[in-house]
């Protein structure tokens, strides 16, 4: 199911007041939240870090974050890979911190770590009883400040890196014709490449490569704290100034490295491609280039956005146990698919795509499958959809904002993930206000306006044999990631 995927993709926006001299730089009024128990304070330090603090006093438990606002669209062409390769190699310890120490001191703490890469960011991330929030706080801001490592640590973990493109990547027939398919989507697009790295630039890093990645990208104005749960605001204010207030700036204060505009041209006719791999089963992909959700369109509360309308249309067809592509599909004994989906690219920091996959049933070919995907679109940009299935996404989207708050980490990816994407912490509250204005009518006009050939990329698996006597891989030592 792809639905709840697209709505746990969230963030805090950047928001400061400057109060005469002092240090902190805060707004004094909570931001609205979907749970009037759960308010949201940000603030800036003096070296421009963003701090974000959302209180949950029902378990005593907390959330600590660090977010970059950097990713794999970031890197340059020869270095694919580097924003992940540095994101494990934060692990390897400061002048303070041994190899391997992070993580045992977080463990030691009761709490549990990790870190993750996108296409537009990276976090790291601690869940720790609440009275151990120092602890971690000290422990992160010492890393962003002062992470360092031996050539010997990089080419260690450089191995790692490898062994996760192989077990993750290469082994599996989908995720490499993923890699294709967005290889053959995007012409100017950072997100042509893959947030692992192509292997030959991972063959070819040198721990210089991550040291300037680190040194041009991870200072204060490109990062956020967050912190969710149990936990009292000035304390945290507190201790955020103690811990990341004194970390010097590694660029202008007031600005990161500019990012020069990498504009998708239009694409000017349908793209096709086959891509041949150990498969048990054929699959084929349709790529639409589709209108992303922006912080500009999402502040026009009186306007609606397209990009939630295709929302709506990818949930009517696969939202739900039972949706259109399931029961014209892949039901019943004229089956033409084992599974069919859809799924809309709502935001980011790059262009965005519709996607509809299926895999065809026994007897039955990828163009069948096509045909049958082309065919659902086309009957929604036809007939509509009925006030009944439009009803039904706006309720299970509005539950889904209700449940994700039982989950403190969860709170935290949603300021983290918004403010990195340059979104406002209310935005979960705006999507739903402009998700209401969404009509049948809006959904059956996307329907005829974005699945045109002009705007397609299909990509076709062709399954090969598959070598039963392939061991499979043992995962590599190294980082938990």
């Amino acid at each position: 199911m792809k639905f709840l995927p697209l709505l746990a993709k969230s963030g805090l926006g950047l928001l400061a007041l400057l109060l005469g001299t002092l240090p902190i730089a805060w707004a004094q009024a909570p931001l609205n939240n979907t749970s009037n128990t759960n308010q949201v304070t940000q603030f800036k330090l003096g070296n421009c870090i963003t701090v974000m603090v959302q209180v949950d006093k029902r378990a005593p438990t907390a959330v600590h974050m660090l977010w970059v606002r950097v990713g794999s669209m970031d890197e340059v062409d020869g270095t694919s890979g580097v924003a992940h390769v540095l994101e494990h190699m934060m692990f390897k310890g400061t002048p303070t911190v041994k190899v391997g120490e992070f993580s045992r001191q977080v463990a030691a703490l009761g709490g549990q770590e990790n870190a993750f890469t996108s296409r537009d960011y990276t976090g790291y991330y601690q869940q720790i009883p609440s009275n151990k929030l120092e602890d971690v706080m000290r422990l992160e801001a010492d890393r962003f400040a002062n992470s360092q490592w031996a050539d010997e640590e990089f080419v260690k973990e450089l191995e790692v890196v490898k062994e996760e493109r192989r077990m993750r990547t290469e082994d599996s027939a989908r995720a490499l014709m993923y890699e294709a398919l967005n290889a053959n989507i995007y012409t100017a697009s950072p997100y042509r490449r893959p947030i692992v790295g192509w292997m030959s630039d991972l063959e070819a890093m040198k721990p210089a490569d991550a040291r300037a990645f680190f040194q041009q990208w991870y200072t204060p104005a490109n990062a956020a704290v967050v912190v969710a749960g149990d936990v009292d605001v000035a304390q945290v204010k507190a201790w955020a100034e103690k811990y990341y207030g004194s970390i010097p700036t590694r660029t202008n204060s007031a600005s990161v490295p500019e990012r020069k505009p990498r504009t998708e041209p239009p694409q000017m006719g349908i793209k096709r491609f086959d891509f041949k791999a150990p498969a048990e089963q054929a699959y084929v992909a349709l790529a639409y280039k589709v209108p992303q959700i922006s912080p500009e369109s999402l502040a026009d509360a009186a306007k609606p956005h397209d990009a939630l309308a295709l929302t709506v249309l990818a949930t009517v067809l696969d939202g739900y146990p039972g949706a259109r592509l399931e029961r014209a599909m892949a039901q019943g004994k004229n089956a033409v698919a084992d599974s069919a989906g859809a799924y809309n690219g709502l935001m980011g920091r790059g262009p965005q795509i519709f996607m509809l996959e299926g895999v065809p049933a026994k007897g039955k070919t990828t163009a069948q499958v096509e045909a049958a995907l082309r065919e659902q679109v086309a009957l929604i940009a036809k007939n509509g959809v009925s006030d009944a299935e439009l009803q039904r996404v706006i309720t299970q989207w509005v539950a889904h904002e209700v449940y994700k708050k039982d989950s403190v980490m969860e709170q935290g990816r949603e300021l983290g993930s918004y403010w990195a994407e340059g979104f406002p912490a209310d935005s979960s509250e705006r999507l739903i206000a402009k998700l209401r204005q969404v009509s049948a009518a809006q959904v059956q006009d996307v329907a005829k306006k974005y699945f045109g050939d002009d705007q397609l990329t299909v990509g076709v698996l062709l399954p090969q044999p598959v070598d039963k006597t392939k061991k499979p891989r043992t995962p590599a030592l190294g980082s938990r990631h």
